[in-house]
């Protein structure tokens, strides 16, 4: 959207239209793309890249964004020159800046400008020159930008947040495939709304930290709407309110809540919380607005490795929280990581026991990830925790890590990660509530399809990598 109207766009979200590799290639060449961008992060990496090289065979300038490239932009650059730049930190006016720079566009609308001026004080139009050896554009001017030039990767300095996110353009959900976002608990389909950037907690391991550090910046519950009422006009059923913490703010939430019961859409939506950032009140608007999912973070039942991980929420929180939700007529999904520092087979067991205590519809059982830039992933390093031979395809908490304590090798947290989920799962309880939230059997078809994949990675790890 902060491309348009001056340039063509176009967007292919390769998982929702289940794409193969020769039909992505296809596509490619069927759109002829003067620019490519990607998200990019660690456990997609060497995936990510291959489209990348794909989009350079065909002549497209490649970028990347994401929280892999903020902290380890040269680094990934160096054994990838299918990569030609990556957009550090907030992406979209380093995007912007980019084409526009190349493209020759000295002229610019109201907003457009705005944005240039509030990411970068010292903004003014620029013509990249071309140097005819190399191929390369002298891209020196341009905030937050990493990218080649005669053979070096060059690292600019830093580009300033967006102040005012109600500044951005509503993005343009249109030309995604919407009828292919389906899931199995919910009825009808569903899309995100970006509604903050950032967050106030300090988990070590979090890795929204990496991209938009400790600072909040918030749309109004009047700019949200517009955008939800554009996507009820599209077909759409369910939200997602997707935020580093949804609840982080109380009144923005409030007045969300507000918005949706005065208009009335009949919408459902979802979001994630923190068990210490909400209260009854609060709870209670949200499940009259249509709130029918809040993830919670969770992570553990050990008030000493929550201390170690500066969670800063305790395990009777949680329990509290919950109940208020499930009150509410809010379902309740739990989220655990196993394998943070202090962990062991006592405390692994101690938080298998309390998921099963918790009003929870459904928990998760991850493995501690250390992801670049986090306070965790130095850590890792400075304690030689990470297990000889790590990829970075490895840093991914469903199925495996890169982890490797004195007490707990990386196959102990895999093996009682796994355990977690065999435990949690095969009780009456979860299995009851799971088919009796199925709404169709098109939900039902894609639950067993999930189910049968999680089952198979709980019960046969090596058949399911």
């Amino acid at each position: 959207a902060v491309l348009y109207p001056d340039y063509t766009v176009a967007v292919i979200d390769a998982i929702a239209e289940r794409m193969t590799w020769p039909e992505f290639e296809a596509k490619l060449r069927e759109l002829k793309p003067r620019y490519y961008v990607t998200q990019l992060t660690a456990p997609t990496l060497t995936n990510d890249m291959y489209g990348c090289f794909l989009a350079k065979a065909i002549g497209a300038t490649t970028m990347a964004f994401g929280t892999h490239v903020t902290p380890l932009a040269v680094e990934t650059m160096r054994p990838h020159p299918a990569l030609d730049y990556c957009l550090r930190g907030e992406p979209e006016m380093t995007l912007r800046e980019v084409v526009d720079t190349q493209m020759g566009r000295t002229t610019f609308s109201p907003e457009i400008e705005r944005l240039y001026r509030t990411t970068d004080p010292t903004w003014e139009p620029v013509v990249a020159q071309l140097d005819p050896a190399t191929g390369h554009y002298d891209m020196s001017h341009v905030k937050g930008l990493v990218w080649r030039w005669k053979g070096e990767i060059v690292r600019n300095p830093d580009r300033n947040f967006i102040p005012n996110l109600d500044d951005l353009p509503i993005p343009m959900h249109h030309l995604l495939p919407l009828d292919k976002y389906r899931t199995a608990v919910l009825d009808g389909s569903y899309q995100f709304i970006v509604t903050s950037r950032g967050c106030t907690a300090g988990c070590t391991y979090c890795i929204k930290h990496v991209s938009y550090q400790h600072a909040l910046r918030l749309r109004s519950p009047q700019n949200i709407m517009a955008e939800i009422r554009m996507l009820a006009e599209l077909g759409v059923k369910n939200i997602h309110m997707y935020a580093d913490l949804f609840t982080a703010n109380r009144e923005q939430v409030m007045g969300i809540c507000d918005e949706l019961i005065k208009a009335n859409l009949g919408l459902k939506f979802t979001c994630n919380s923190r068990v210490d950032y909400v209260d009854e009140e609060m709870l209670m608007k949200m499940g009259q607005a249509g709130c029918s999912v809040i993830s919670w973070g969770i992570e553990s039942a050990s008030e000493q490795i929550l201390k170690n991980a500066r969670k800063g929420a305790l395990p009777a929180r949680a329990r509290q929280s919950l109940t208020w939700a499930k009150k509410a007529g809010i379902r309740n999904m739990g989220y655990f990581i196993i394998g943070l520092p202090g962990e062991t087979r006592e405390t692994i067991q101690e938080t298998i026991d309390f998921s099963k205590e918790l009003p929870l519809d459904l928990a998760i059982f991850h493995i501690a990830a250390p992801y670049p830039g986090t306070p965790f992933f130095f850590q890792v390093m400075e304690n030689n925790w990470f297990k000889p031979g790590t990829r970075w395809e490895q840093v991914d908490m469903d199925q495996s890590t890169v982890l490797q304590y004195d007490n707990l090798s990386a196959e102990d947290l895999e093996r009682e990660a796994r355990r977690a989920m065999r435990e949690w799962m095969l009780r009456p309880g979860p299995i009851l509530t799971y088919l009796k939230s199925l709404r169709n059997f098109a939900a039902l078809r894609s639950a067993l399809d999930v189910g049968f994949q999680q089952m198979r990675w709980a019960l046969f790890p090596r058949a399911a990598h």
